[in-house]
């Protein structure tokens, strides 16, 4: 039997917890260890996570860092990332453990659907599945497992402040191309329509061009910013 292990960094989420507790409550309860992992919140996101009945850690800012945290903390044998913003789909353990049942697979991720009014985040959804699909990268909205032997070699999510997830998959492409699950994990869509849709997407793939180039990703996270 797979024992997963669910790791969320998180930075000033207390209005959101408590719906994030009620979704991630009955995967605790089928035996799956749910680790949070603030990044210094002023909003007392870790004190929540530790009274709801969580493995809360502190550590520096940056979620490369938090997931490497909760990773070395994770007793699993397959780890989850999961974005404080996403959820996961019902029966997820189940197609993780379908999608790793093949020993020649290491790590795999869930299609996304971004939610929000505009209709267009339904196009960028496909278009985001659709090419993770063609290049085998994928991104931390699409809730990304490993193997944990296969994570610990790799030493983990780079040391960066942005693509880390991106990195993470070229590095894994080395072991296996991904499980692509097509069931859908839900995510916000709150900086799509801050920032205005075709803006952000603008950026994102601007981001994406200059980092495929080898621009720094820590000049890209000023960008992003």
């Amino acid at each position: 039997m797979m024992r997963l292990s669910i790791i969320v960094p998180m930075l000033n989420e207390a209005e959101q917890l408590p719906e994030l507790f009620a979704h991630l409550l009955p995967y605790q309860r089928a035996g799956c260890e749910i680790i949070f992992v603030d990044g210094g919140s002023a909003d007392g996101s870790a004190i929540l996570s530790e009274v709801a009945g969580f493995i809360a850690l502190r550590t520096a800012r940056g979620r490369a860092n938090q997931m490497n945290a909760g990773a070395s903390r994770a007793s699993g044998d397959v780890l989850l990332f999961l974005h404080a913003d996403t959820r996961l789909p019902q029966e997820a353990t189940h197609y993780i453990e379908l999608a790793l049942g093949n020993k020649e697979s290491c790590w795999g991720r869930f299609d996304v659907c971004i939610t929000g009014r505009p209709i267009m985040l339904r196009v960028v959804s496909r278009l985001m599945n659709w090419r993770s699909r063609l290049t085998g990268i994928a991104t931390g909205d699409q809730a990304i497992f490993v193997r944990r032997a296969v994570f610990e070699h790799l030493r983990g999510f780079p040391d960066q402040p942005l693509m880390e997830d991106v990195e993470l998959s070229k590095r894994l492409l080395a072991f296996s191309r991904p499980v692509c699950i097509a069931h859908c994990v839900t995510t916000s869509g709150r900086r799509w329509e801050v920032h205005g849709v075709w803006r952000t997407i603008l950026l994102m793939w601007r981001l994406r061009w200059a980092y495929w180039r080898g621009t720094d990703a820590g000049e890209l996270a000023r960008l992003y910013q």
